[in-house]
């Protein structure tokens, strides 16, 4: 196999030329002979049993060229790539054989590659970061949540107020009629959770265990369409009134609730963490500032299937976590009367800032000429295999060294970025409008799903961090017509 000729025929495409040779051809063709021979019958012989010159000669090589270019193609395409010394960021596609015969097969294809671009002064820019500070009140805070969670329930004979954990049976209906959903028995409903559809919980409040009676909500008008808007009635009988009964914080509450002896140990442990979690959300931002600013120095014309890429990453991410939050991502849209392209349409901007902060990331470290040693990529698989809690091969076999060594330079490059950036508490200044700066990166904009009629509330699992895997290599999108 060789590559004949490589061109560029407009910004980030080129077009290639590949020419396989007659000795892989015919090896080819015979991997699709024998591939295909078990379903082959010829008169006089059993299916499968017929010899290999009487198929050729019944139905000749051509037969097989379809499948043998199927074979060659994958292998030829990435030759040919690694000779142009191309990077590609999509799929290779038209595939075009130009010429196929016994002495061989030549096909041409086109690529899109990784844009060149131009980068702004990316030393001294400015972004700003949040506080990190924790308050006497954020560790009271924090030490009351581990008092709520060790709190023992206590059935009381009194009116509920808001804060009380209630068991009751509730039937809903709409003119009437029962709805699916809208019935349970023994539900313990936490009042002031938020749990139900507005007015549900408030309308408990006053009555006593024993009580039998009646509430009148309305669906809001982003809930699920045969409800929506629909004005219900829940019928109601409460059996019993449970309040928290909330232990002291002194030393035996600490001994029982964490590894500590004392509330002084106690709350300078939850203060340290706190500063952690805010240190590790002040860097988050000021990363993020860093995006948005290299992505407004970028000049350079960008490929669109760049952005796609990353509004498909985007997409599937979120598809899993509202998996994880115990939700269809079908129903959520539905829900929140949005349409996929909807949704897409708010990653965009954030795509955009992504794609071209990596790109300006790139530059920098050509730029400043950074390496990454065996020893780098060996310490990071180490890293990454104490942080899962296995094997560095599992590691090393999940994503692949050439990709993490691009990940560990990009790290680098953005050491050097944030190390001269100036950090305020100030929003930066404005730029001039002369052209378009890349948006704020964020999550879409969504609404919260629309609370349900009555019915058990989950806690959404918990997602273990994952460094974002290479996608795998594809074939082509298109493959050479045949």
């Amino acid at each position: 196999m060789a590559l004949k000729s490589s061109k560029k025929i407009e910004t980030n495409v080129y077009e290639l030329e590949v020419s396989v040779d007659a000795k892989t051809w015919e090896d080819a063709i015979d991997q699709a002979y024998n591939k295909a021979k078990k379903d082959i019958q010829l008169p006089g012989f059993r299916k499968g049993k017929a010899p290999k010159a009487m198929i050729f000669k019944q139905y000749g090589k051509e037969a097989f060229y379809n499948d043998a270019i199927d074979i060659v193609f994958p292998e030829a395409v990435d030759a040919a790539i690694k000779e142009a010394g191309l990077e590609l960021v999509d799929s290779p596609f038209d595939g075009d054989v130009k010429e196929i015969g016994a002495e061989g097969v030549t096909f041409t294809f086109k690529a899109t590659v990784k844009p060149e671009i131009k980068l702004g002064k990316y030393k001294g820019l400015t972004v700003e970061a949040c506080s990190v500070e924790v308050t006497e009140a954020e560790i009271d805070e924090k030490i009351e949540q581990m008092r709520d969670r060790s709190a023992r329930l206590v059935e009381v004979d009194r009116k509920v107020k808001n804060g009380d954990l209630t068991v009751i049976d509730f039937v809903g209906s709409v003119d009437g009629v029962e709805f699916d959903g809208g019935k349970a028995e023994e539900f313990e409903l936490e009042i002031g959770s938020g749990s139900f559809i507005p007015g549900f919980e408030d309308q408990i409040i006053g009555h006593k265990a024993g009580d039998e009676f009646d509430i009148n909500v309305k669906f809001p008008e982003e809930y699920a369409p045969e409800l929506a808007g629909k004005d219900a009635v829940f019928a109601i009988k409460l059996h019993s009134v449970k309040e928290k009964e909330l232990p002291a914080v002194d030393d035996e509450f600490v001994k029982d609730v964490s590894e500590f002896d004392t509330v002084k140990e106690l709350r300078e442990d939850t203060k340290k963490h706190l500063l952690e979690h805010k240190q590790e959300h002040a860097n988050q931002e000021i990363d993020e500032g860093l995006a948005k600013e290299l992505a407004a120095i970028v000049d350079g014309e960008i490929p669109e299937v760049m952005y796609e890429r990353e509004i498909d990453e985007a997409m599937q991410n979120f598809a899993y976590q509202i998996q994880q939050a115990g939700m269809d991502p079908d129903m959520y849209l539905q829900y929140t009367g949005m349409s996929v392209d909807d949704l897409r349409a708010q990653f965009k901007e954030r795509a955009e800032v992504q794609v071209k902060a990596r790109l300006a990331l790139d530059k920098v470290a050509e730029l400043e000429k950074i390496e990454v040693s065996d020893d780098d990529i060996k310490a990071r698989y180490e890293e990454m295999a104490k942080m899962y809690e296995v094997e560095v091969s599992v590691v090393e076999n999940a994503f692949p060294k050439d990709q993490m060594a691009k990940d560990i330079k990009g790290g680098k490059a953005l050491d050097i970025v944030r190390g001269a950036a100036k950090i305020t508490s100030e929003k930066p200044a404005k730029k001039a409008p002369a052209k378009k700066e890349a948006a704020e990166k964020k999550a879409p904009a969504k609404k919260a799903p629309a609370k349900k009629a009555p019915a058990e509330k989950k806690a959404p699992a918990k997602k273990a961090p994952a460094e974002k895997k290479p996608a795998a290599k594809k074939a082509p999108a298109k493959k050479a017509d045949k």
